[in-house]
């Protein structure tokens, strides 16, 4: 896929904040600090749309970047959601957190697929695995796309990979989508785009 255009479109506190435009979403969501704003930014090729900060719990809201607006029917939109499982914000506000991401993913209508983000370097995460599973339970369509890969040797990589698909069949019988990526070697994106393209259409 050719990105002609990204651009903020809103943010969002609550999903009936969200318009009701017809426009297919692919949301991005993972562990605070895993990498998302920059893989967002590789993705579309605009530095800075997603903001990048080391901050766990910076984005707070729901925010819509609309991409190849205009293009084959209207274009599509790219969704940045709050990250889960940071440590330095109040019970209070976790759980505002945890209502917007649920209310999210599991009503969004217009959503079509969900990327859950995993840091690469580590063994599977159990806030991970738990929130994947809590997809699988509500039936919420995901794939998984494994961030950082230039941190690690290429052994190092197929392993921690490896590891991963055999934690995820412990849960279920066939494996999501996968995409191993770097946004500081601007790898892996091409492959999620092409991922994204194939279900516009």
């Amino acid at each position: 896929m050719r990105i002609n255009s990204a651009k903020f479109a809103f943010s969002s506190g609550k999903i009936s904040q969200i318009p009701r435009d017809g426009l297919r979403e692919f949301a991005f969501i993972g562990r605070s600090n895993v990498g998302k704003s920059s893989l967002i930014n590789m993705l579309v090729g605009v530095k800075g749309l997603a903001k990048v900060s080391g901050t766990p719990g910076k984005t707070r809201l729901i925010n819509h970047f609309l991409v190849n607006e205009g293009r084959d029917g209207g274009g599509w939109y790219l969704v940045d959601l709050p990250g889960y499982g940071w440590a330095r914000t109040s019970k209070s506000v976790r759980e505002g957190f945890d209502k917007i991401i649920t209310d999210y993913v599991t009503k969004a209508e217009k959503m079509w697929l969900l990327f859950v983000l995993v840091d690469v370097r580590h063994e599977p995460q159990k806030v991970d695995m738990e929130f994947m599973e809590m997809l699988g339970r509500e039936g919420v369509p995901f794939g998984v796309v494994f961030t950082k890969a230039d941190k690690l040797g290429t052994n190092a990589l197929a392993t921690n990979v490896a590891n991963y698909k055999q934690e995820l069949l412990k849960r279920w019988e066939e494996l999501p989508p996968m995409f191993v990526t770097s946004s500081e070697k601007r790898t892996g994106g091409g492959e999620i785009l092409e991922f994204i393209e194939q279900n516009l259409t």
